[in-house]
């Protein structure tokens, strides 16, 4: 009998499944480039919110937040596995999303952010977009794949026609934030312009030879998701509790803003360095109804049919379920 329950106990441990693989216990996210688009990641960090919502789920981890910031870096971050979430604008992610469906299989967890770029140029040099001469410069954080790009090739097709799409493209160059304002404030060099979010854009107009030439929510028609996070789908089906934190933890740093504007100025002021704002300026910001801090994306379909169309994408999604993670997050997104 004893050799029966023996030869019954072996056969009852092969049919039954494999022990679940644990999650990760240290999690890797990019704090983005900065500023107020971002300011969500800052408030995670600062507050332990991805920590405590893991523990809640029964895990416990340790988020590493590195500072690395641009579209194409955070893209190289993701695929190499040196990140496991990474935050950009659409644009940049649409190009991943289409370059992986066969692979890692990049989607959206989220939006992060909803707020306008806006163009600023010394006005003695570029009066208009349209008017720019070879010689001049427009920073942009990513040549082709950031927003001012995808949003300049947008306004180009509609006023000069479709084989004009990509006529500002030679006019970018790449640029963080920082460096773009100091390049645009000295009025030196080939920079006359600089598409910026705030609270770049800010400091910029206080110079009175700038002026705003155009925003990107002008020319998208409306309210546009401006940062938003992806990971791959091997690290949410392998990670949900880890995952279903990062989610939970995102969207209540995004209720602890708009309940505290003046805290959340003073975490966006100190990961900026801790000087160049008054936590009033920052506070104006936070206060204005165009910056919008949602999950629920806004005019990234848009994106995607426009880049489909241009030829930046291959593949063109029929649904928002197509490049998100389905979730009551995103719901009623476009």
């Amino acid at each position: 009998m004893s050799i029966l329950r023996t030869v019954l106990a072996v056969a009852l441990i092969g049919l039954a499944p494999f022990v679940a693989r644990a999650e990760v216990s240290e999690l890797r996210i990019p704090l983005g480039a900065g500023g107020f688009g971002f300011l969500p990641l800052n408030m995670m960090q600062k507050h332990g919110l991805i920590e405590k919502y893991a523990a809640e789920a029964g895990v416990k981890v340790k988020v590493n937040w590195s500072t690395i910031g641009g579209p194409a870096i955070m893209n190289d971050a993701l695929l190499s596995g040196s990140a496991h979430f990474i935050s950009a604008g659409p644009p940049a992610f649409l190009v991943l999303w289409d370059r992986t469906r066969s692979n890692v299989g990049v989607k959206g967890v989220a939006a992060i952010s909803s707020m306008p770029m806006v163009l600023n140029a010394r006005v003695a040099q570029l009066k208009s977009l349209d008017s720019i001469a070879a010689n001049q410069k427009l920073a942009v954080t990513s040549v082709k794949v950031s927003i001012p790009s995808i949003v300049m090739q947008m306004y180009a097709a509609r006023k000069y026609g479709k084989a004009q799409t990509f006529r500002f493209d030679p006019s970018t160059v790449t640029m963080a934030h920082p460096d773009a304002l100091i390049a645009l404030l000295s009025g030196g060099g080939s920079i006359v312009g600089h598409w910026a979010s705030p609270p770049f854009d800010q400091r910029e107009l206080k110079d009175p030879a700038i002026r705003t030439l155009m925003n990107s929510d002008d020319v998208m028609g409306g309210s546009t998701t401006f940062t938003m996070m992806s990971t791959t789908a091997k690290f949410q089906k392998e990670n949900p509790k880890v995952y279903g934190a990062v989610l939970k933890a995102l969207k209540r740093a995004q209720d602890m803003i708009a309940e505290d504007r003046k805290a959340a100025a003073a975490v966006l002021l100190e990961s900026m360095g801790g000087r160049g704002w008054s936590i009033d300026e920052l506070v104006k910001v936070l206060a204005d109804p165009s910056t919008k801090y949602t999950t629920k994306p806004e005019n990234v379909l848009k994106y995607a049919n426009f880049m489909q169309e241009n030829g930046s994408l291959k593949n063109r999604p029929a649904a928002l379920t197509d490049l998100f993670f389905a979730s009551p997050e995103i719901a009623g997104g476009n």
